[in-house]
């Protein structure tokens, strides 16, 4: 792959300094946070926790917060990796170790949630924008820059059409958001990894003579951190089994969590409420209403099953008390 030398902005980095521990454990410590991630997101898919954290707003922004570090830490480990020229082989390698796992990703999680299976996750996202940036490692630091900024804004200004073809849900343009457990489209995230890379060329010869840049992870939190970054797929690959497996085990000893659903259960039912007709401020309440009476008439657990006759009899009497008990509370609007 011939490519030419980087330009007058960004100075070569060395291969003698391509490893620098703080970015290992700066990677590790990007990994413990999707470990504790993914946990929550284990928590709540086996209800053990009250709601599913991990899906709400909060987890939500963590979660883009996490996949952001990850991408730009790819971006900078492209520069340290390929900044004096691009490495063949290696390149070649990194793509069928990552790319594979990738694939491996999808093929598990369709055998396990096809409804909502990984087609196109971080590691998929990874892989490919790994090839896309390596002519951006030469080009000059204001156009990798623009591109990086131009990627990211595209999402908002473009989409919609051909776009939402589910075969170009990859890039990320469409207005279509596809049902699966780990969207990282191109657009916006291959951006990140340009301004990783925008961040390497002109931090990296400046990081090799600093504290930071002369620091060896030699003992303690900073040993383990980087070295779970040195090892970030093998990480990666096996910490979500592994916690899922633990969990499911905790779950078969203790059931699920007494409030489990609760949020999900009301908020569906205040929505479908509101389509047939009903006022929103008696919705909530009514929500709240039936979720109380289900248990004292132990529907409550029937609740995550499919109704018998009588049962959905019962549960429509009940649905109809709470409405109209909450039609004469609620706040006129």
């Amino acid at each position: 792959m011939a490519l030419p030398p980087p330009g007058p902005d960004a100075a070569p980095v060395s291969r003698s300094r391509a490893r620098i521990d703080a970015l290992d454990a700066a990677r590790g410590v990007a990994l413990g946070a999707m470990a504790i991630y993914h946990a929550t997101w284990d928590l709540g898919y086996l209800r053990l926790t009250p709601e599913n954290y991990a899906l709400t707003p909060a987890g939500r922004i963590a979660a883009h917060l996490i996949a952001g570090g990850f991408l730009v830490l790819v971006g900078i480990g492209l520069v340290l990796a390929h900044g004096g020229g691009v490495r063949r082989r290696a390149v070649l390698m990194r793509l069928l170790r990552i790319g594979g796992a990738a694939l491996a990703v999808t093929a598990a999680t369709y055998a396990l949630f096809p409804g909502s299976y990984v087609f196109f996750g971080i590691l998929h996202c990874i892989a490919l924008s790994s090839v896309l940036a390596l002519p951006f490692l030469f080009a000059p630091v204001a156009v990798t820059a623009l591109c990086a900024a131009v990627v990211m804004a595209a999402p908002h200004v473009v989409g919609g059409g051909v776009l939402d073809a589910p075969a170009l849900f990859f890039l990320g343009l469409g207005r279509t958001l596809p049902q699966t457990n780990d969207y990282v489209p191109l657009f916006p995230w291959f951006g990140l990894v340009l301004a990783g890379i925008v961040a390497g060329r002109l931090g990296m010869p400046r990081l090799a003579d600093t504290r930071i840049g002369g620091w060896r992870a030699t003992r303690g939190p900073g040993r383990f951190a980087a070295f779970a970054g040195r090892h970030s797929l093998a990480v990666y690959l096996v910490h979500q089994p592994v916690l899922l497996a633990l969990f499911a085990g905790l779950a078969a000893l203790t059931g699920p969590h007494p409030r489990a659903g609760e949020a999900e259960f009301r908020t569906t039912y205040a929505r479908n409420c509101v389509a047939t007709g009903g006022e929103a401020a008696a919705c909530r309440l009514a929500a709240r209403c039936v979720v109380g009476a289900f248990r004292r008439d132990g529907l409550w657990a029937q609740s995550h099953r499919t109704f018998t006759v009588a049962e959905r009899a019962r549960a429509q009497v009940l649905s109809q008390d709470c409405y109209e008990a909450a039609e004469g509370t609620a706040p006129v609007p």
